[in-house]
């Protein structure tokens, strides 16, 4: 079985156009994609989040 791809947080955040800190403000509110947080610190959001995520945003827009 295949690991889920995960993507860095700047690949995440060049992909959706948003900058850190709107990011942040987001996830916060619990309005953003889950991150996973590495043992060193790293995050990251695996591809099947973000694609999920994004079906929620163009659910809410329509």
């Amino acid at each position: 079985m295949a690991r889920p791809q995960m993507l860095k947080l700047p690949e995440v955040l060049t992909e959706i156009g948003m900058s850190r800190a709107a990011f942040y403000r987001m996830r916060a509110r619990g309005q953003a994609p889950r991150l996973r947080k590495l043992p060193n610190g790293q995050v990251r959001v695996s591809r099947a989040d973000l694609d999920t995520w994004w079906e929620r945003c163009e659910q809410h827009a329509a």
